[in-house]
């Protein structure tokens, strides 16, 4: 320890260095103690666990949370109000994304878009507000769809986004739909894929870097089997249990 000058601490190979009354003390920094997994310590670690699995998904589809810098920080933020899910420590379903309702795809300062899932001409379809005539010279309209799959026994959510013609066919992930204006001059996707209660849906109002922002809706239900009691404690088992 000769000639060693010790301002604070230092933790390096498992031991921690320090100054007390003028001298070097080494002391080990590896603690004996089993790691701490409170109830509220597993949910707020299940909750991060999947909101960075969501994120993985999402960002492939060029989701919009500002400049970019803190995007990921901004949906972590607003995903903090989406459901918890538990998930296992290992086995199939420990990598898994749920399609959760509410899920953010988009955060900024343009009207946001009300949108529903229902019917229009007899056809299934997203109901959106949106009157296209009042759309701004710049202003355009981006669809997401996000898809609950299952992929070697996982669940997998997978996200597309893509531009939304003002009026005629559109396309996304493959699959076609129509945009058309209501009687009262909204917009109006319709499609069989708008029946599908494994897909998730949002129209987001863009014009330059700004956009609205948005939410998944979706009639998926297959996370709830994720959010209950008995998953919660199935899934903590995993990891050793629950602590007091």
């Amino acid at each position: 320890m000769t000639g060693l000058l010790v301002n604070g601490s230092v933790r390096t190979a498992g031991v921690t260095l320090y100054t007390k009354n003028g001298k070097t003390v080494m002391r080990s920094s590896t603690s004996r103690q089993p790691r701490s997994n409170s109830r509220g310590q597993f949910v707020a670690r299940q909750r991060m666990k999947h909101t960075t699995a969501l994120w993985g998904a999402l960002k492939v589809a060029a989701p919009m949370f500002g400049d970019g810098k803190n995007s990921y920080g901004r949906f972590c933020k607003l995903a903090s109000a989406l459901p918890v899910v538990f998930t296992p420590r290992q086995g199939v379903n420990a990598g898994a994304t749920l399609l959760l309702p509410g899920m953010p795809v988009s955060d900024g300062t343009l009207p946001t878009v009300r949108q529903r899932l229902g019917e229009a001409g007899g056809s299934a379809a997203l109901l959106t507000d949106v009157k296209v005539s009042a759309l701004g010279r710049n202003e355009g309209l981006r669809l997401y769809m996000l898809q609950q799959t299952t992929e070697g026994g996982t669940p997998r959510v997978r996200v597309y986004s893509a531009e939304v013609p003002r009026t005629g066919a559109g396309n996304i992930g493959g699959i076609t739909y129509q945009a058309t204006r209501l009687s009262d001059g909204s917009l109006a996707l319709t499609g069989n894929a708008f029946a599908d209660e494994d897909k998730g849906w949002a129209v987001v109002r863009v014009d330059g870097e700004r956009c609205s922002s948005q939410t998944a809706v979706t009639g998926c239900r297959q996370w709830e089997a994720f959010a209950t009691e008995e998953a919660l404690k199935a899934s903590a088992e995993t990891y050793g249990g629950l602590t007091e």
